[in-house]
């Protein structure tokens, strides 16, 4: 049964209230739950992943997302030094533009600038802090709830009226499935993600005892304020080489350019939970993120945060892709569609 969205209250018992926006707008949450028991909930307040619960086979559950209980902390979050992004939908543009400038079309467009002197994950308001439309809800087989968001022509100084739908399916394969399509109005500049921080031993534990592979032969270089100089470094013996498991680093904000000849882009695994997620994209990248300088939050269930809390599997485009000619090409044409599919799959040993 679909079910459409013709205001933001839904009268279904998988869906709450979840806040007032500071203008009075409704924010509500969307569970869908798999036959398997795995729990999803959505919020539409940045197309926000809030929670995800799996349950182990030894009976408990653990929720391997990090999030807040309500809106007002998901609110403050971003008038932080630096901002987490718990969950977010990042766009439109994620990762760093380099100066928050780009050329297209013969025109040099001058972005909001919010990280140093460029522009990170869409600007000062970007996709992760505005309210999404939930155009429809599906709780038959693969469950899944879509939204969309109509971004104007210059937000952040973009050109275009660009509109995106996204949605997340929860499989009955235990993947968390998100796919992404956007049109635009004039020639502009695309690269959607999502900003989970996982964590396989739960949202109040840290990832450091947690093994992570990558598919990557070579990392971005970068400045020390983290913008691509242009050139690819090889992995092989490098501290950044994943090729095999190991624990997660307590640091790491590194782009990986990730093998086109291999579909897994990237696994993260428990032993203490004997819990797998495998990563797979169609996107040429993936930036691993753990740690920052957020200092400690309090997240869901009055848990404390810290920097090895969570880590990011970002799949995307190239950051600063517009202003490097051999970087794979963030045009979206007028007339042509914007696609992205990235899947989150877990498995129970």
């Amino acid at each position: 049964m679909k079910i459409k969205q013709e205001s933001h209250f839904i009268t279904n018992s998988e869906t709450k209230l979840f806040g007032l926006m500071p203008d009075g707008e409704a924010i509500s949450a969307y569970q869908i739950s798999n036959k398997n028991g795995i729990k999803l909930e959505v919020i539409n307040y940045g197309a926000t992943v809030s929670s995800l619960k799996i349950p182990l086979k030894n009976g408990g559950v653990v929720d391997v997302v990090l999030g807040f209980d309500n809106l007002e902390a998901y609110l403050k979050s971003f008038d932080l030094e630096s901002a987490p992004y718990l969950g977010a939908t990042v766009g439109r543009f994620a990762g760093r533009i380099g100066d928050g400038t780009f050329k297209l079309n013969d025109e040099i467009f001058n972005l909001n600038k919010n990280n140093n002197n460029h522009s990170l994950h869409g600007g000062t308001i970007g996709f992760s802090q505005v309210v999404w439309k939930v155009k429809s809800v599906n709780y038959g087989e693969n469950l899944s709830i879509t939204l969309t968001y109509l971004s104007p022509n210059d937000e952040e100084n973009y050109p275009g009226d660009l509109s995106v739908e996204l949605t997340y399916t929860l499989s009955e394969q235990n993947e968390l499935i998100i796919e992404y399509s956007a049109t635009t109005t004039e020639d502009t500049i695309v690269n959607l993600t999502h900003h989970s921080y996982f964590n396989l031993n739960g949202h109040d534990s840290e990832v450091l005892s947690q093994e992570m592979s990558i598919s990557a032969d070579k990392v971005l270089e970068t400045t020390k304020e983290n913008i691509p100089t242009g050139i690819f470094l090889d992995l092989a013996n490098s501290p950044f080489d994943f090729s095999l498991s190991k624990n997660c680093p307590a640091i790491i904000d590194t782009t990986f350019v990730l093998s086109k000849e291999k579909e897994v882009v990237a696994s993260l695994y428990s032993p203490k939970n004997s819990l797998k997620m495998t990563v797979y994209t169609d996107q040429p990248a993936v930036h691993i993120y753990v740690g920052g300088n957020c200092g400690t939050i309090k997240g869901k269930e009055k848990v404390l945060y810290h920097s090895s809390s969570g880590i990011c599997f970002e799949t995307q485009n190239l950051p600063d892709a517009p202003n490097q000619a051999h970087f794979p090409d963030a045009v979206l044409k007028k007339g042509e569609t914007y696609c992205h599919k990235t899947s989150y799959k877990f498995e129970i040993f």
